[in-house]
């Protein structure tokens, strides 16, 4: 049984208030070369860009600090 389209509406509302008070967007700009690159690696390794960065960032601040 599906939702209907206003607690659809209600939903994506919800998700949106929350995102917009619990996350913070950090935009990255690369080159297409490298993006393409990276895009490769990261499937290679079955993951997506956006999880792959994620995990080097977080390898960075637990041997960096």
């Amino acid at each position: 049984m599906g939702l209907s389209e206003k607690a659809k509406l209600h939903k994506a509302e919800y998700t949106k208030n929350y995102h917009k008070q619990n996350y913070k967007r950090i935009p990255l700009d690369v080159k297409k070369d490298y993006y393409d690159q990276l895009k490769e690696i990261a499937t290679n390794k079955g993951e997506t860009v956006n999880g792959f960065i994620k995990k080097a960032i977080d390898y960075r601040i637990a041997n960096d600090t």
